[in-house]
């Protein structure tokens, strides 16, 4: 009995540990995404442009890729499949509000807006009645001044900045929404999967309107504006994988909080190719984000309990899946 427990153990922290990795990764790629959006942006190409060729490329690998070498991760059941098409349809639509508020605002600015998104997350879950600990509130009180320190950058913005500030505040506030979404679902799907039918639930948002928006010349004369796209398309591919198996394994508030590291990598990188310097007060702000970072280690692990009721809880069977049934999922 105690070998059992004893394994049981480890295998719960093997799986945390995948997903704090998996959350590490998946923001060290999101954090390229505003710097190959936004020199799309700055190439002449729409902001709905940007984003409808990203989701859609990055759809097509994906289902190439599982349809090639994991054609079992194709299979979902109706209820997570409305669930990762729910999740996907609102983070579709926050995703035009992302790249549109990047072509009214810097990068800067727009990331450090985004970038709130951990406070919408934990306001969602606690609408789903997922309980808050203190040492997450704790977490994220640090952030807010490390992340408001870490885009001092002493540029001013644009004319329509209000303009942008509410779009990126609406993208951030939507995907805060899509990440417990996920959580519910991942409960009982591969992430693969609900990866996929995300971004392809995605695809059928953004791709439209950008279809309605008139710009569809755009794609004959992208010119070199292909290649940060292309690159946009592989940092969202890798980016989305890595972010689910967080979600599963982690949770989504935890994953939302080590997702602030983005912001590191985005600062570093416009540092490398926009010839951006940090000032002092950015290296402290930097230095309170790795802090509230490195305190996930004395959070306990989540519970791999649904929550009864809530405002997700019809996605869910309180009494589970039966396994006669020929829709369950299948890892």
């Amino acid at each position: 009995m105690d070998d059992s427990l004893q394994i049981g153990k480890q295998k719960e922290k093997n799986f945390r540990i995948l997903g704090i990795n998996s959350a590490l990764v998946s923001a060290f790629f999101l954090g390229m995404a505003p710097i190959f959006g936004k020199q799309a942006i700055e190439m002449g190409t729409s902001p709905f442009a940007v984003v409808a060729l990203r989701t859609l490329f990055a759809t097509l690998l994906l289902f190439l890729v599982m349809f090639i070498f994991r054609r079992k991760y194709l299979f979902i059941y109706p209820a997570g499949l409305i669930g990762c098409l729910l999740a996907g349809a609102i983070n579709g639509i926050g995703s035009l509000f992302y790249y549109s508020a990047l072509g009214k605002i810097d990068a800067g600015l727009g990331q450090l807006l985004y970038l709130l998104y951990p406070f919408f997350v934990a306001f969602w879950m606690f609408l789903d009645r997922h309980p808050i600990s203190r040492i997450t509130i704790f977490r994220l009180v640090i952030a807010i001044p490390a992340v408001f320190l870490l885009v001092r950058t002493g540029k001013s913005t644009s004319t329509d900045m209000w303009l942008g500030i509410g779009m990126m505040l609406m993208a951030s506030a939507l995907y805060a929404l899509h990440l417990p979404i996920n959580q519910r679902v991942l409960y009982d799907i591969p992430a693969p999967t609900v990866t996929l039918y995300t971004l392809l639930a995605m695809s059928v948002i953004v791709v439209p309107a950008f279809l309605f928006s008139g710009q569809f010349s755009q794609i004959t004369s992208l010119g070199n504006s292909w290649w940060p796209i292309l690159a946009l398309t592989l940092v969202t591919f890798v980016s989305r994988l890595t972010l689910f198996t967080g979600v599963k394994h982690l949770g989504g508030l935890q994953t939302a909080l080590l997702g602030l590291s983005e912001l590191l990598v985005t600062l570093l990188l416009s540092q490398v190719w926009l010839n951006e310097t940090l000032i002092w007060t950015q290296w402290i702000g930097a230095g309170l984000l790795i802090l509230s970072m490195l305190l996930i280690t004395f959070e306990k692990p989540q519970q791999k309990t649904l929550q009864p009721g809530g405002i997700l809880g019809w996605l869910s069977s309180p009494t589970g899946i039966s396994p006669s049934d020929v829709w369950r999922p299948r890892d």
